[in-house]
């Protein structure tokens, strides 16, 4: 706040606002993109898109082996999109019990099961208004991927035990370091789903 007061008082009246929101804008590519480090012409194409992606709400699949940088790219889609001051919520989908995905991702209202002595709120919930980052997606259950599946068609869900469908908005952004075409192709991932994720593929580089 007391640098964008220090630049308004530099500049004519006229052209304050404007000038200040291209400042703003530009930190924000520097601070969002400082991170991602790298002089190959490879990388430097790579990170040209990544600012393209920011500007629009579609669904990103980033690829590339460990370490790339995947999580890093998701973040700077989200920090330089119009999300920027909403949540953004990662998940290691690797991580989380299959029999657990479903109620982490969506959650539950009281008396969904046993234990449910409470409502909770998933991620989606969680991210609501910025971005989902599902990392290692290619490892989400056969039946999480069909509910993944209707979230994106019309950003619907339902939590366990909720007798009606909520509205989410969220941006979603997934990472695998597998080739999700050929387990497609194996049938060990659901292809509309796959079509779904990939609207804009970010490949990242070799170490």
């Amino acid at each position: 706040p007391e640098l964008l007061a220090r630049v308004q008082r530099l500049l004519p009246l006229e052209i304050r606002e404007e000038e200040v929101e291209r400042v703003r804008e530009r930190l924000h590519e520097s601070m969002a993109l400082n991170r991602l480090r790298g002089t190959d012409p490879a990388f430097l194409a790579v990170k040209q898109r990544i600012l393209r992606a920011a500007k629009t709400d579609v669904t990103v699949l980033v690829t590339g082996e460990t370490g790339t940088g995947k999580e890093l790219t998701a973040q700077a889609i989200h920090y330089l999109s119009s999300r920027a001051s909403k949540p953004f919520v990662p998940v290691d989908c690797g991580a989380i019990p299959s029999e657990l995905f479903e109620n982490e991702l969506f959650g539950h209202r009281r008396g969904a099961f046993t234990d449910a002595r409470s409502h909770q709120h998933g991620l989606i919930a969680e991210a609501e208004g910025g971005t989902l980052f599902l990392d290692e997606v290619d490892a989400l259950p056969p039946t999480v991927q069909v509910k993944l599946l209707r979230f994106l068609e019309d950003r619907s869900y339902r939590p366990l035990g909720s007798p009606r469908a909520l509205k989410a908005d969220v941006r979603l952004v997934a990472a695998t370091n597998t080739d999700l075409s050929a387990k497609v192709q194996e049938s060990r991932f659901r292809g509309d789903l796959f079509y779904r994720l990939n609207v804009v593929n970010l490949r990242l580089p070799s170490l």
